[in-house]
């Protein structure tokens, strides 16, 4: 593998990461120490629109909570996470089959989504509370793929590609749009850009190969 193949496996997984990390639950002390440090990497070129502008917001985040105490950063966050995705009364429902008119929220569209992580050999971990169609879930299920193709596996393009279609990019851009229309907080908004930008970025790679 050429070191730009690699540096790009590397910049994707990077993302994806970052985006189920951001997800996954109410920020982690960790995660809220290396975004401040500044160790999370920002490409230094263009990308796309949306995740440049997802980029731009990072980091005007990060220079604004710079000398701030992480704990401080943390409570902030993690007082937006919950009021946006978990309530009492979320405005924001990050499932896929939430934002499906073709099944019931948490419905029989849970099984199809789980179809499409066996079909590739893949068990969401039980680390996530959440059901199988969770954002975090479905990031997770992109990150395997993205790792198996790193190891040469050319399969997973075209299970990546159909997971696109029928899953991913039929629902993100709307959950990103809610996350920016519901939150004033400037990490949640540069989050929907990376969100829809990374989606959008990988949907072309898998096309492109699958």
């Amino acid at each position: 593998m050429s070191m730009d193949q690699q540096a790009l496996y590397d910049a994707r997984l990077e993302l994806v990461n970052f985006l189920i990390d951001a997800f996954a639950d109410v920020p982690t002390e960790a995660f809220v120490e290396t975004l401040l440090s500044g160790d999370v990497l920002v490409p230094d070129a263009s990308v796309s629109d949306r995740l440049d502008r997802g980029f731009a917001a990072l980091e005007a985040f990060i220079d604004e909570n710079r000398d701030r105490e992480a704990d401080a950063v943390r409570d902030d966050l993690e007082r937006e996470f919950t009021r946006l995705f978990v309530g009492p009364r979320p405005p924001v429902l990050p499932h896929e089959t939430y934002y499906r008119e073709d099944t019931d929220f948490r419905g029989e569209g849970l099984a199809t989504v789980e179809a499409s992580y066996g079909a590739a050999g893949w068990s969401p971990p039980d680390e996530y509370p959440e059901e199988n169609d969770y954002v975090a879930v479905e990031l997770a299920f992109l990150r395997y793929l993205i790792r198996r193709q790193r190891s040469g596996d050319v399969e997973t393009f075209g299970y990546q590609r159909v997971f696109h279609e029928e899953h991913l990019s039929e629902w993100i851009d709307d959950l990103a749009a809610d996350v920016r229309e519901r939150t004033d907080e400037r990490f949640y908004e540069a989050v929907a850009a990376l969100l829809e930008g990374c989606i959008a970025f990988e949907e072309e790679i898998a096309m492109q190969m699958g």
